[in-house]
């Protein structure tokens, strides 16, 4: 089975496109929300989250993710160091995730691939991108508490779209919606054809 990789910085629309692989019957693993479950319910994850962060990290047994965030967001070495214990957990489901599978290809969308160094785990890697203006429109409508400054600063905890797109395999570029569609069933049947 093909494992394949699916990135791109804050709005550019991963999501989106991930359903759009999903229609076409495609499974998708998303990190994100598995990484919140896993979270929530691993003791050894909450035992290390607690032990970097401290108690507060946990709120009536549940993640507090706006203290997490407040924690992590402007200090890259405790970003880095929640990543470190978080992104294995990740990998490891995933890896059971993908053997229950029983498609000719799965998908793993994840943010930041290629900032945790894990682009060699993949056969192949699709880039999502859109233009910044693009990206932060899409992000405050979404949540209108987002202030342009904190989405450029999430930005910059993110690599610049030129560093991802050399080692990325396919880019989808979304910026029109019928546009990205068609793309996303020209990399389908690419891969297909790899098979």
């Amino acid at each position: 089975m093909i494992t394949v990789g699916l990135t791109g910085g804050i709005g550019s629309g991963k999501t989106t496109v991930a359903k759009m692989f999903e229609e076409l019957g495609v499974p998708v693993y998303n990190s994100d929300e598995r990484a919140k479950g896993l979270m929530q319910k691993s003791p050894e994850l909450i035992a290390a989250i607690k032990e970097l962060l401290g108690d507060a990290a946990y709120k009536e047994g549940k993640l507090d993710r706006g203290y997490v965030s407040k924690q992590v967001f402007n200090n890259k070495e405790l970003l880095n160091a929640l990543n470190a214990i978080v992104h294995p957990a990740v990998r490891k489901d995933f890896i059971s995730w993908a053997e229950s599978q029983s498609s000719d290809y799965v998908i793993q969308e994840a943010a930041i691939i290629f900032e945790i160094g894990s682009q060699d785990f993949y056969d192949f890697i699709i880039l999502v991108t859109a233009p910044k203006e693009t990206r932060i429109d899409r992000i405050m409508q979404r949540d209108a508490s987002n202030t342009v400054e904190g989405i450029e600063a999430r930005m910059k905890n993110q690599l610049s779209d030129n560093k991802k797109i050399e080692s990325s395999h396919y880019i989808i570029q979304n910026e029109n919606i019928e546009q990205t569609k068609v793309q996303v069933l020209d990399v389908h049947r690419d891969l297909l054809n790899k098979i």
